[in-house]
């Protein structure tokens, strides 16, 4: 296949280009290289005669027109978005015009580009999203997101994903454009840009910084590891059933508290610190963010049964793998430390 992908210089978009590229895939990278992208996340296939990078903004039109003809894609991977849900409660505007009228761009752009090429059978947009578009479950193991559950999005950053997510659906129903969805549960890995709980945790920790946990750290999510979802979107980009979506989940449902405290051991095994202490001392409680969800949980028994997809990384395996990952990449993180905001408390409301 021959695949756009649109935020491929982000966390999960790059984890997508460089499993595209390893499998033999043609990829094009179009980012827009805004605070939390970073080229350095696709280094190791940016010398790849498969890979090609376009800096564009989602919001430029006329650039995505440009794109499209020059690299004629048989598959458009969108995943670029604003994803911090506390930079939405401070600044909910570039969500709007980012997760919204940039996903419009990107359709718009899509339904051109496939109706002047002869609306080409191979030819589909898949939108890449997230399980915060259903709002909050109850603390019941038996409730979680399945595709069919109502949206009920609670910050800024929710609902833009969630009417990125209808204008898709839209576009398909009213033009016949040839669409996929998914919706994933909380990612982690290597890469991940430290303002999100795991990379603030591990690198707080390794600065002696107090470790902020939201509330009282009861809030639940389930977390599925970036190579893993990188693999189940290049899935469902190939196989998946067009007009349909697949939840995509780690299978790993944990409290906030319970993953700072495992990251804490994992920390002590791997890099204990000379006092003898553990990181778990740096906990700190902090005030709610507000409209907090208390917990997300993922049914993935669509994509399981109907493209026979699993994870294969549980919370612990993930989670060793991710510390050991930042332990040795500091020249990768330590510079991201001074981009804006990041470090921060952000989204007190």
């Amino acid at each position: 296949m021959k695949l756009l992908v649109t935020g491929g210089a982000g966390f999960i978009g790059s984890a997508v280009v460089r499993l595209a590229v390893s499998r033999g895939h043609e990829v094009v990278n179009l980012d827009a290289l805004t605070y939390a992208a970073c080229l350095e996340n696709v280094a190791s296939v940016s010398d790849s005669p498969l890979y090609s990078f376009e800096k564009a903004d989602i919001r430029d039109r006329e650039q995505l027109d440009q794109i499209f003809a020059a690299h004629k894609p048989d598959v458009v991977m969108h995943l670029a978005a604003e994803s911090h849900v506390d930079r939405s409660i401070d600044g909910p505007g570039d969500f709007i015009e980012t997760n919204i009228t940039g996903t419009y761009n990107m359709l718009e752009a899509a339904r051109s580009y496939w109706v002047n090429a002869g609306k080409p059978e191979a030819f589909r947009f898949h939108h890449i999203s997230t399980d915060e578009v259903f709002g909050s479950l109850p603390n019941d193991p038996k409730v979680q997101f399945t595709e069919t559950t109502a949206y009920d999005p609670r910050s800024p950053y929710s609902a833009s994903k969630a009417a990125s997510d209808h204008l898709v659906r839209a576009w398909q129903e009213t033009y016949g454009l040839p669409v996929v969805l998914t919706n994933c549960s909380n990612n982690y890995g290597p890469y991940h840009f430290p303002e999100k709980l795991i990379p603030v945790v591990i690198l707080n920790a390794l600065a002696g910084k107090e470790l902020p946990i939201y509330g009282d750290g009861s809030n639940v999510r389930d977390w599925l590891y970036v190579e893993d979802h990188a693999d189940a979107l290049l899935l469902v980009a190939q196989k998946g059933e067009l007009g349909r979506s697949y939840n995509i989940g780690g299978e790993n449902e944990r409290t906030n508290l319970q993953l700072v405290k495992t990251l804490c051991s994992i920390l002590d095994a791997q890099h204990p610190k000379t006092d003898g202490t553990s990181y778990a001392d740096q906990i700190t409680f902090v005030t709610d963010r507000p409209g907090h969800d208390a917990r997300y949980a993922i049914d993935p028994t669509r994509i399981r049964e109907e493209l026979g997809w699993r994870p294969s990384v549980t919370v612990e395996e993930g989670l060793e793998r991710t510390v050991t990952w930042y332990l040795e990449n500091e020249d990768w993180w330590r510079p991201l430390q001074e981009r804006h905001g990041v470090g921060q408390r952000l989204g007190t409301g």
